[in-house]
C-alpha cells in the first residue's frame, strides 16, 4: 500500500488564547506558542505516515528555519520527501493561527508568494494506490491523477470553491468538501437543523460530479449518499479547545481507513473520532492521535 499525496505545505504558528482579541488592543498570552508544519494535504501526510502507511508527499517550500522543521517532520514519522520541492528565492508559506480556547474556534492568517509553485518536478513516479490532492498544486495534481486514472483511487481534500478546486473535484474517485464548498459551489442554503438543504445540496454536486461524495459538516459529522440513501454520520461531542487542522486530520484518516478496505460509513464514523480527539488539543500537527486511541475511542 503506497499513498501519494499533493498539495499545500506551510509552517503553522498557533497562539493559544482564552477570549479573542480586541482590535487595537494588546493581548499577552499565558500557554506557549505551538510551532509545526501544516496544510491540508501535508497533514494528511503526516498523518498516514504516522499511522504506518507507506506514503509520500508532494508539495512546495522555501529555503528557509522553517522548511527545514517541515521536513524534519516528515523525516520523523517517515513521509517521502522526494517529490518536496525547495525553492531557494522564496520563503516557505507561513499560517498565524489564533486558536480561541473558549469555543474551539480558530482564526487562520496565511501568508503564501504567489510563486511557490513546482517549477522543477513535472512528473511523478511510482507505484500508488492512492492519490490525496487539496487543489494547491492544480497543474501536477491535475497531471498525476490522469496519469494513474484506474490504476489508482483520488480523493481530493476541497476546502474552497475556486477554479482549481472545482476543476480537480470533476476527475477524482472521492470529492470529500468542506460545508463553505459545497454552499459556495451550489449556490444554495445549508442549514443543519434542516436535513433537506443538505440533501438538495448533494443532488446538485451529484448532477455536477462523478465522484463519489462527502460532505463534511464540521461539529454536525459528514453526510454521504449511498445506495440512493442518505446518511448523516454524527461527529463525536468534546470539549474543544482548537480546530486547527481537524478538516485536514479527518480527510487523512478517511483515506486511511478506506484503503485498509472498511466501508465507507465506518470510515466516516472512525474519522469523524479521530477529528473530534484532534480538536481536545492545540496545534495542528501535534493535535494528531495515535491510531490506537481511535480504535479504543470507537469501541465505547
Amino acid at each position: 500500500m503506497k499513498i501519494l499525496c499533493i498539495g499545500h505545505a506551510a509552517y503553522d504558528i498557533t497562539l493559544p488564547v482564552d477570549v479573542y482579541p480586541i482590535e487595537n488592543k494588546k493581548m499577552r498570552i499565558k500557554d506557549k506558542k505551538v510551532e509545526c508544519g501544516g496544510g491540508p494535504a501535508a497533514t494528511a501526510a503526516y498523518l498516514l505516515a504516522y499511522w504506518k502507511v507507506d506514503t509520500a508527499f508532494a508539495g512546495v517550500v522555501g529555503n528557509d528555519l522553517y522548511a527545514t522543521r517541515i521536513k524534519e517532520e516528515f523525516k520523523k514519522v517517515g513521509v517521502d520527501i522526494t517529490y518536496l520541492e525547495e525553492n531557494p528565492d522564496l520563503d516557505t508559506t507561513s499560517s498565524y493561527i489564533i486558536a480561541n480556547k473558549s469555543n474551539g474556534s480558530r482564526t487562520i492568517i496565511t501568508s503564501k508568494d504567489k510563486d511557490l509553485t513546482f517549477k522543477k518536478i513535472q512528473d511523478i513516479e511510482g507505484d500508488f494506490d492512492y492519490i490525496l490532492v487539496d487543489g494547491d498544486e492544480e497543474e501536477l495534481s491535475y497531471k498525476t491523477i490522469l496519469k494513474y486514472k484506474g490504476k489508482s483511487i483520488s480523493l481530493i481534500d476541497a476546502g474552497k470553491s475556486d477554479e482549481k478546486t472545482v476543476k480537480l473535484s470533476k476527475i477524482v474517485d472521492y470529492l470529500v468538501c468542506s460545508n463553505d464548498f459545497a454552499r459556495d459551489y451550489t449556490k444554495l442554503p445549508l442549514d443543519y437543523e434542516n436535513l433537506d438543504t443538505i440533501k438538495a445540496i448533494y443532488e446538485k454536486l451529484e448532477e455536477d460530479f462523478k465522484g463519489k461524495i462527502i460532505i463534511t459538516l464540521e461539529k454536525y459529522g459528514s453526510f454521504t449518499k449511498i445506495d440512493n440513501e442518505y446518511h448523516l454520520v454524527p461527529s463525536i461531542k468534546v470539549k474543544a479547545l482548537d480546530s486547527t487542522g481537524a478538516g485536514d486530520i479527518y480527510h487523512g484518516a478517511l483515506l486511511y481507513f478506506l484503503s485498509q478496505g472498511y466501508p465507507l460509513l465506518e470510515a466516516m464514523r472512525l474519522s469523524n473520532i479521530t477529528s473530534a480527539i484532534s480538536v481536545t488539543r492545540v496545534g495542528g500537527r501535534y493535535s494528531v492521535p495515535t491510531l490506537e486511541e481511535v480504535l479504543e475511542y470507537a469501541k465505547q
